[in-house]
């Protein structure tokens, strides 16, 4: 039976993955798999907008891929490739351009963040916005996943499809956002006040998906907690501890109120200890299953695969918009 919803989502490969993207991405998409007809690509062209060393890059583009499959994305329920193997993303990158207005980009935060404090940044960093809204509409998606910081770009998509549709007549299909609940915004280990990232110095800070048994252990013994000792969910009081509540109701796959009842009265130590094992559990199936796919002919026969597919459903969004704008369509 074929899928009425189609879902789009990429995680760039800008860097080793931690346990922020499992949870925030690539849970969602095994999750949402069934459901929905899945688009999942590594948005490589995004990941230029910055100076990249070529071969990083590379290596980098095949390890996401990787780990969506590892991940359990099915690449028989699933459409899984790199985006600068379709390049139907960069004409239609080039047409959101030409609709979007100069004052919306200006207002992007991301920007904002990205350039401040350097001499110099290149103009696909300001216009990305159009490129990524081109993204979600070359593939008529009606849902996209978002976490709080993709909000202003998915509204962004919103307003230049229906502002294209309203120029031109109805071409793109205006995507609704999927926000989860539980584990929308995973903080970091050693303060709860900032997104885990692997940009942070403190590698404690951080769980990424490829650390081994041990080290996993040793962040999670570090991470900070409060002086009250109870493990209870209460994120105005209590981040740092909330914050470890909801990684280990993703991993355990139980609710916050079991974790809360499991270890009342028990303390952090009892607590973290079990934690770092429930991640492990997680883990160690995506790690082994990463290790036999990572430089095998297996994963480039399913991005030549999920590329063809994606640019054969692509390549008519692309001719329709053209035709709309009075563009010559062979």
């Amino acid at each position: 039976m074929s899928k009425s919803k189609r879902i789009l989502s990429g995680i760039k490969p800008s860097g080793d993955l931690n346990i922020g993207g499992y949870i925030g991405a690539l849970r969602q998409y095994v999750q949402l798999q069934d459901e929905y007809d899945g688009f999942f690509f590594v948005p490589d062209l995004h990941a230029i907008t910055v100076p990249q060393d070529p071969k990083e890059l590379r290596e980098r583009s095949r390890q996401i891929a990787a780990l969506y499959i590892a991940a359990g994305v099915d690449p028989n329920k699933s459409t899984i490739f790199l985006q600068s193997q379709v390049s139907a993303h960069a004409e239609l990158g080039w047409i959101m351009e030409t609709q979007a207005h100069f004052g919306e980009m200006s207002r992007m935060t991301q920007f904002k963040e990205k350039s401040e404090g350097k001499d110099a940044v290149s103009t696909a960093l300001f216009t990305y916005p159009a490129l990524m809204a081109a993204d979600i509409l070359l593939y008529q998606a009606t849902h996209v996943p978002v976490g709080e910081d993709q909000k202003q770009h998915l509204e962004l998509t919103r307003d230049l499809a229906t502002r294209f549709n309203n120029r031109f007549g109805e071409t793109f299909t205006v995507p609704e956002p999927v926000i989860q609940e539980v584990g929308a915004r995973v903080m970091g280990l050693d303060d709860p006040s900032s997104k885990m990232s692997k940009s942070n110095p403190n590698q404690s800070s951080y769980v990424l998906l490829l650390d081994e048994p041990a080290a996993i252990r040793k962040k999670f013994s570090r991470a900070v907690t409060d002086s009250d000792m109870s493990v209870r969910y209460d994120w105005d009081n209590k981040p740092a501890v909330s914050n470890l509540i909801e990684i280990y109701s993703v991993f355990g796959d139980v609710s916050i109120a079991d974790v809360e009842k499991r270890f009342e009265g028990q303390g952090y130590g009892a607590f973290k200890k079990e934690l770092a094992e429930v991640v492990i559990a997680k883990l160690t199936p995506l790690q082994e299953r990463y290790a036999e796919l990572i430089n095998s002919d297996e994963l480039d026969r399913i991005l030549q695969e999920g590329a063809r597919k994606a640019a054969a459903v692509g390549q008519k969004t692309l001719d329709a918009a053209k035709r709309a704008m009075g563009l010559l369509v062979y």
